[in-house]
């Protein structure tokens, strides 16, 4: 329940304070006093979206805060999901605007986001404002009442998570259906590419080593020149480096008997005669292997060119890549052939799915259908003392061809106001009156269905007077009486005076500006206020006694 509303420059509000109560209270005062800038605040606590143009002008910041008793609601879960401090007799929501375009959203003093305080906003309060009544022919407003009134939340959630599986099914056989069909269309392309680099038997490494040898063959002549001089620098017969070694070994071993480090020395150039033998022998046998082979030139730059032009065609820089390409190309090939059988397992999963989905659509309509029943009884019965003996009212239910996201079941509210008449579409055959009555009476049954708290009623009485009003303002006075807080804003004085408590929106120039206030009427104000309603600007004696009597008579 709302148990205070502060306001602070917003709009044309400096600064508002009011207490709020149980049961069922009513708001007047003339059309511009601010009314609708009170409702427009209390939408910020629900979530809407922040005007900046609404900060009182010359005001950096615009606050909005509401204080809940939440009492008998049971909404610890929302707390508990969302790490919110609970407290069941004081729940605060407060919204902050910035001139700089800054908006804050908190709960309990702790800061939150829009969508959090706009779940929380939609439980605890409903307004209805007149453009309202228009949704009273939009089917997801139809659905709606009737699942609040069948209760079938569970089933809702069940066949919904069944409803997801079956379209996240469908949309993967679709894009695998595309997806065949375009590799299909490239099957020759890609086969073609495939067999064309298998035929190559392309190796990792094997363009380096290829140009290595490209580049010793076109320089063979040069390096078995180098090779052979090498050889002959080590090993000639006159001064070569291994034949002046040997003699100063044998010159060094002669000494060895005399001259003992000699020994040393001789063992040195001994393994140094050794490693460059060695070497001599093995430049001696590279000198031989080189040679000057044209043909295997030609061949080795046909393989380099044909490793190239495979590069360049598939834009990459190495063989490594060409590789990866292939094992693509395979890939594709390979998933060409399976994606037949991935699909006729995926239509098998989709027909069990549906199966599943459409067991679970029947058990809503089942409960609708119930619901339905109850409404319909229930609507005839709320109707007859608006004023409507004659009025019929229909939940027409009819099947979908195919299942959507709340079941199989397309929804009409169908009525006729006079007796034997035909049942059509509410908004095309009820007047703007009669839609106000009927849509009060679903908020009614809406109302005593669920644990909403508030519920607010901008001019509701559009379009109707005298009796009727009355007995709208007793049908909202009992759902106040129901463990719920009716607040309702209207121009009649039949449903001021049913009223348990009365707030008058007003609002007063002073030399800085316009400002809107709010107060609760005790019985000398409401009398006034109620007589002003009767009669107009001239007051008159007859006035105020209506307005006692409308008083008095719910006093009594």
């Amino acid at each position: 329940m709302l148990q205070s509303l502060h306001i602070q420059n917003y709009a044309l509000i400096e600064s508002l304070d009011i207490d709020f109560h149980a049961g069922f209270s009513v708001i007047t005062g003339e059309t511009g006093a601010g009314k609708s800038i009170i409702l427009g605040a209390i939408g910020l606590l629900l979530g809407q979206r922040a005007d900046m143009k609404s900060i009182r002008n010359g005001a950096n910041k615009c606050v909005i805060e509401a204080h809940f008793n939440l009492l008998s609601y049971h909404m610890e879960s929302f707390f508990m999901e969302n790490d919110i401090d609970y407290d069941a007799e004081e729940c605060i929501l407060r919204r902050e605007l910035y001139a700089s375009g800054k908006s804050r959203a908190f709960i309990n003093d702790i800061p939150v986001s829009l969508n959090q305080m706009k779940e929380l906003g939609e439980k605890l309060l409903d307004i209805h404002s007149q453009h309202q009544n228009l949704i009273l022919n939009h089917e997801d407003f139809q659905i709606n009442v009737l699942d609040i009134l069948a209760d079938d939340s569970n089933e809702l959630e069940a066949y919904q998570s069944s409803y997801f599986k079956y379209k996240e099914l469908v949309h993967e056989w679709t894009d695998l259906k595309e997806k065949s069909l375009k590799d299909r269309q490239d099957e020759d392309y890609i086969r073609y590419q495939l067999e064309q680099l298998e035929e190559a038997k392309l190796i990792e490494g094997e363009q380096e080593q290829l140009e290595q040898e490209a580049d010793m063959l076109n320089h063979a002549e040069d390096i078995k020149s180098a090779l052979f001089k090498a050889d002959q620098i080590l090993s000639s017969d006159n001064h070569g480096i291994l034949m002046n070694l040997k003699d100063c070994v044998n010159t060094l071993q002669s000494l060895s008997r005399i001259y003992q480090p000699s020994k040393e020395l001789v063992d040195r150039l001994d393994s140094s005669l050794i490693e460059l033998k060695d070497l001599a022998h093995e430049i001696s046998n590279m000198e031989e292997d080189i040679e000057f082979n044209p043909e295997r030139l030609e061949a080795v730059n046909d393989r380099l060119n044909l490793l190239y032009s495979l590069q360049q065609k598939h834009h990459v820089s190495s063989v490594e890549e060409l590789i990866g390409i292939t094992e693509q190309y395979r890939n594709q090939l390979e998933g060409i052939t399976s994606f037949d059988e991935r699909i006729h397992e995926l239509e098998k999963l989709i027909e069990n799915q549906y199966k599943d989905l459409i067991d679970k659509a029947g058990i809503l309509t089942r409960m609708r259908k119930q619901a339905a029943v109850t409404i319909q009884s229930r609507m005839q019965e709320m109707l007859v003392p608006l004023g409507m003996p004659n009025a019929q009212f229909m939940a027409e239910i009819q099947s979908r061809k195919e299942p959507d996201g709340r079941g199989m079941d397309r929804i009409s509210f169908l009525f006729s106001a006079n007796k034997n008449g035909q049942l059509q579409n509410v908004v095309s055959v009820a007047s703007g009156g009669e839609i106000a009555r009927v849509m009060l009476s679903l908020k009614a049954i809406i109302a005593g269905a669920t644990q909403l708290p508030t519920v607010i009623f901008d001019e509701i009485d559009t379009g109707v007077s005298g009796s009727i009003a009355e007995k709208m303002a007793l049908l909202m006075q009992e759902m106040g009486k129901n463990n719920h807080q009716v607040i309702s804003i209207t121009h009649l004085p039949q449903i001021a005076a049913r009223g348990t408590y009365h707030y008058k929106v007003y609002k007063e120039d002073t030399e800085i500006g316009t400002n809107t206030y709010i107060r609760c009427l005790d019985m000398n104000e409401r009398i006034n206020e109620i007589a002003n309603m009767l009669s107009g600007a001239d007051m008159t004696e007859a006035a105020l006694n209506n307005a006692k009597v409308l008083l008095n008579n719910e006093l009594l």
